[in-house]
């Protein structure tokens, strides 16, 4: 699971630097309003593991490989100083739509999330068409179901949404054998589908492009276990990839900043513009975008920050547990 070229750094490093966050979000996302996170400075810098509090040991242990290829392993070539970023946009009302977009300057292309529980499709259309009038005729915009939907239903919906001229669909459905039913139903319409969560939380990533069930990968340096990973995984695929965040915090970005820079071939916007969505971050230069774009670079977390949005003691004390665990299991 880690680089064949780094080796674990004892447990007790890790330890000595870990510090325990926890952050308030500017809207609820991904049903949740407070973002834990845990840092861990190693000879590269600073690294992030914040695996979401509901994911298990085995699937939360490739995040921890992620930290330790970020902060311990040999650096990947930069190719690019700076990245084009699109913002990302929850499943809110449409009156709200103004308000979040506002938070991403410059960003000529908005995720929209679709296919939310509770929600209906006249919801998501209602939202996607406030989106596009933001946005004008030259924007682009792209939707994510997060595996939300049925073949049937996925195909409905995308109907109803291609008038807006829909650069790609997004994990319309969970299975990979139903992303390829998708694509077949909706090719004729030239409307791409992306794999996500059939990428970074499959037991084997390239099984979603040896079936042929999605025209881009979307990639997240964190679940697939690092950069160094990653970047195999596009190599291996041969399809283009948008490199996104997991709800990081500053640091975690970085490390996505740092994939997408070292990508030969990058056609789309990245999804790296996520600390727009937190109220608080670690730093006190949050990597937020500037015309569209994000630099690469490592943050270095606030001192100051790192003590005002420590975790209780109580949520310090669980994180350090997780990381015993998972460290236990990449040994």
């Amino acid at each position: 699971m880690l680089p064949t070229d780094v080796t674990l750094p004892p447990l007790d490093d890790l330890l000595a630097t870990a510090r325990v966050v926890t952050l308030p979000l500017v809207t609820r996302f991904r049903g949740i309003e407070l973002r834990e996170a845990m840092l861990l400075e190693g000879p590269n810098g600073w690294t992030e593991f914040s695996p979401f509090t509901d994911y298990g040991d085995d699937e939360a242990s490739h995040w921890l490989a992620a930290a330790v290829d970020f902060g311990w392993a040999p650096t990947h070539p930069l190719l690019r100083e700076s990245v084009r970023v699109n913002a990302t946009l929850p499943a809110v009302a449409p009156g709200e739509v103004a308000h979040i977009l506002d938070r991403f300057p410059g960003c000529r292309t908005v995720k929209i999330k679709v296919a939310d529980f509770g929600q209906v499709l006249a919801d998501d259309v209602a939202r996607v068409a406030v989106a596009r009038q933001y946005l004008g005729p030259e924007g682009r915009i792209r939707i994510d179901a997060n595996a939300g939907w049925t073949v049937d239903e996925a195909e409905k919906a995308i109907h109803a949404l291609a008038g807006f001229d829909l650069e790609y669909v997004e994990q319309p459905c969970a299975t990979v054998e139903d992303l390829a039913q998708v694509r077949q139903r909706v090719k004729y319409m030239g409307i791409p589908i992306a794999a996500d969560e059939s990428v970074r939380k499959a037991a084997d990533p390239l099984a979603v492009a040896r079936a042929g069930a999605a025209d881009i990968l979307v990639i997240k340096a964190q679940p697939l276990g690092g950069i160094t990973a990653a970047l195999a995984i596009i190599a291996k695929a041969g399809l283009p990839a948008v490199v996104s965040s997991a709800l990081d915090t500053s640091v975690g970005i970085s490390m996505g900043l740092h994939l997408a820079a070292a990508i030969p071939q990058l056609e789309f916007d990245c999804g790296l513009a996520t600390a727009s969505l937190l109220a608080m971050d670690v730093t006190d230069a949050p990597l937020l975008p500037v015309d569209g774009q994000l630099s690469v670079q490592r943050i270095t977390p606030s001192t100051a920050l790192l003590a005002s949005q420590a975790a209780t003691a109580d949520r310090t004390n669980w994180w350090l547990a997780r990381l015993e665990r998972c460290y236990e299991l990449l040994r």
